[in-house]
């Protein structure tokens, strides 16, 4: 028979109250279990975290050796906009209002502060990339804008054109006199851009290119500084030469055009340009992004940017690359500089959110032991399980991101063919990884600091708005994570023909070896600390991991592709070839990251970035532990010890996270964030912040 329900009592709540106290109390200060005669006092002893003695950073030093030599002009635009609060971005602005203040503030930077960023996408893409970063910092539209500018438009005439397009265009580009567009996205194609329906026929009599947009699908779509300052676009169109054949014409490819959209003095739209606005947008709405339409659009031969193919005066086609298909991979092979950019833009946002998350979670204080005071809520394991691995994974981004870009630069002053490669797998499989990473973390870190985390002043709805279209430009992360794969592929055959390797898929040779013989059953049961904590081991467990899957995706296309063609066998491996690109970019990430620690001068800064590592290292393990299980890599004696090691690492992060997120040395303005708190019980943290 069903108990009666009593009517709830000031007692009873007292007590319900009570026994929820002593459950958070037991939480945070776990009573020890009984000594077994099986355990250790080493493994007993990562339990008391609260006695482990906390490292010593000293966040100055480990702020110069991450920022290193651009600190100085990320430091001088934080000043600029700090001397100016008339040109930081208001939390409540209307879309004109946005844009037009973004204009302005790109303005001032060039015009005022005289940053000059198109010669440093030339000579120095690191300090372009730092100018980036640190505006995306100041406001997420003025980097995006600024990158549309420099990089995409400015980037397209200096990578694609040749001298004369650099003499005639690279001061008004640099100065802003030129303010240009990045004309590629159509309406009915953005990743397909072989599939792009803009033409430019060329016109013998006259000397010219007629572009025009033969329908509604080909019209030019969400191009930033399109619909209100634009005054050029690199178009990017299918190039028809009269030919003698049935048809008419020849059809050469896509291939990149100069096209004036508006008058320089009267800004009026040019004859034959119809430009419309996008609209309102999730986010990012200090970037007037517009759609092109070309109706027999005239330009000079000259418009051409023929650095991989031209158009001689009597409509002869030339080019060094003898394919379509290789002038294509040329013209996009220069275009890459985006995606790293959007991969450092991505890392720096997910350190800003960061901040925010561990700062408030540091101060905001919640239960506690009976009469007793509240305790931070970063002493939680929740909440530690929540922001310190996440932390650990914006370290390791930024050093793989750092590296990325270094390359990146060797590669466009050294112009080293061996380095190609490299940086298009790499810069795409780093922008996919690293842009969803954030995407999902921003909303995590808003989750972590609970309600306040809501309030439109406290940042992570505008971040989380801002950064979330990272996802999509400049590549489709889905599609980006297919080309590491495929990149992947070609590598394991190559490895087998015994030929040469890119240098970072030079892991596979002798990772594939190891793969394809059984796990040692005694190292997969070490479970010591010092074994866990090796970079060895973490490393080989990764690329253990890639290899495994490299192996099983090779066999399954092969064998899917005798009864269902090529592309059918690789949409039924679809999830299994984004899952091996994913591991693949982890190895990546984890090789680099444990070359900066071991290649760090200072001690002090060594020891925390030597644990910051091993919890990246660990935790990502432990998320795939599985897969480890599943072959017997990891013998459950040992998953048990992964696991017990990551909550102690999570531990002792914490009790460096002040400094740790202090190290990103970011201004005042662009981590405040108030988490909106009237009561005199938040004077500190309101203080902390800047009120």
């Amino acid at each position: 028979m069903e108990q009666k329900k009593q009517k709830p009592t000031a007692e009873n709540e007292t007590l319900v109250v009570s026994r929820r106290i002593q459950r958070v109390s037991l939480h945070l200060s776990p009573v020890p279990r009984p000594l077994h005669e099986h355990d250790t006092q080493e493994q007993l002893g990562l339990f008391p975290c609260a006695r482990s003695a906390k490292l010593e950073v000293e966040t100055e030093k480990l702020s110069l050796y991450m920022r290193g030599k651009y600190r100085e002009i990320q430091e001088k635009i934080y000043e600029y906009f700090h001397a100016r609060p008339e040109l930081q971005t208001p939390l409540e602005i209307l879309k004109d209002e946005h844009r037009e203040l973004c204009w302005r503030q790109m303005y001032g930077l060039i015009k005022e502060a005289g940053i000059r960023p198109l010669k440093y996408v030339v000579e120095d893409p690191g300090k372009y990339f730092a100018i980036v970063e640190a505006a995306g910092a100041v406001d997420i539209s003025l980097g995006i804008k600024l990158g549309v500018q420099y990089s995409l438009w400015g980037g397209s005439v200096i990578n694609l054109g040749t001298k004369k397009h650099k003499d005639k265009y690279f001061e008004g580009i640099d100065s802003l006199d030129y303010p240009g567009c990045f004309a590629m996205t159509e309406l009915h194609h953005g990743s397909n851009v072989q599939g792009l329906q803009t033409v430019a026929t060329f016109d013998p009599i006259t000397d010219e290119f007629i572009i025009n947009t033969p329908s509604d699908g080909a019209i030019k779509w969400w191009i930033g500084n399109a619909a209100v300052h634009g005054k050029f676009a690199s178009v990017f169109a299918k190039l028809m030469l009269p030919a003698q054949d049935a048809k008419g014409v020849s059809d050469m490819g896509v291939h990149a055009f100069i096209v004036p959209l508006r008058d320089l003095k009267t800004h009026l739209e040019l004859p034959g340009i119809e430009i419309h606005d996008c609209g309102h947008k999730v986010g990012l709405n200090g970037v007037d992004n517009g759609a092109l339409r070309f109706t027999s659009v005239r330009i000079p031969r000259d418009n051409l940017l023929n650095r991989f193919g031209d158009v001689s005066r009597d409509g002869k086609y030339t080019s060094s690359l003898p394919t379509i298909n290789k002038r294509f991979a040329a013209t996009l092979g220069e275009l890459v500089g985006g995606r790293v950019s959007l991969a450092s833009s991505s890392t720096s946002i997910l350190k800003v959110a960061n901040a925010i998350a561990i700062r408030y979670s540091l101060l905001r204080q919640q239960f506690g032991p009976p009469n007793q005071p509240e305790v931070s809520i970063l002493d939680y394991q929740s909440q530690q399980h929540k922001l310190m691995p996440m932390l650990a994974s914006t370290y390791a981004f930024h050093f793989a991101t750092s590296y990325l870009v270094e390359i990146y630069s060797q590669m466009k002053t050294t112009h080293a063919e061996q380095l190609v490669g490299d940086v298009h797998g790499l810069s795409a499989g780093l922008k996919a990884y690293v842009t969803s990473y954030t995407a999902k973390s921003l909303s995590v870190c808003r989750e972590a600091c609970g309600g306040h985390g809501y309030a439109a002043v406290n940042r992570f709805g505008i971040l989380r708005n801002d950064h979330d279209i990272f996802q999509t430009f400049e590549g489709d992360n889905t599609v980006l994570l297919q080309q590491v794969a495929a990149d992947l592929l070609k590598q394991y055959k190559q490895k087998f023909q015994g030929g040469t390797l890119a240098v970072t898929w030079n892991y596979l040779r002798e990772s594939m070896n190891t793969y394809l013989s059984q796990p040692n059953p005694v190292t997969a049961r070490w479970e010591g600390v010092e074994h866990l904590r090796d970079p060895k081991f973490q490393l080989d467990a990764f690329r253990y991991r890639t290899s495994r899957l490299l192996q099983s995706a090779a066999v399954r296309l092969r064998k899917h592709s005798k009864t269902l063609g090529g592309f059918g066998a690789w949409n039924r491996c679809l999830n299994h070839l984004l899952t091996l690109a994913e591991s693949h970019i982890e190895s990546v990430i984890l090789a680099k990251f444990i070359e900066t620690v071991e290649k760090c001068p200072d001690a002090s800064t060594r020891a925390a970035l030597k644990l910051v590592c091993d919890l990246y290292a660990l935790n990502q393990i432990w998320n795939d532990i599985g897969t480890y299980r599943n072959v017997d890599y990891v013998a459950p004696n040992k998953a048990k010890a992964i696991h017990k090691q990551t909550d102690y690492l999570s531990f002792q992060v914490r009790n460096i996270a002040k400094e740790l997120v202090d190290a990103f040395d970011l201004p005042d303005h662009v981590t405040r964030a108030p988490i909106a708190m009237q009561s005199e019980a938040y004077a500190q943290y309101t203080q902390f912040v800047g009120f």
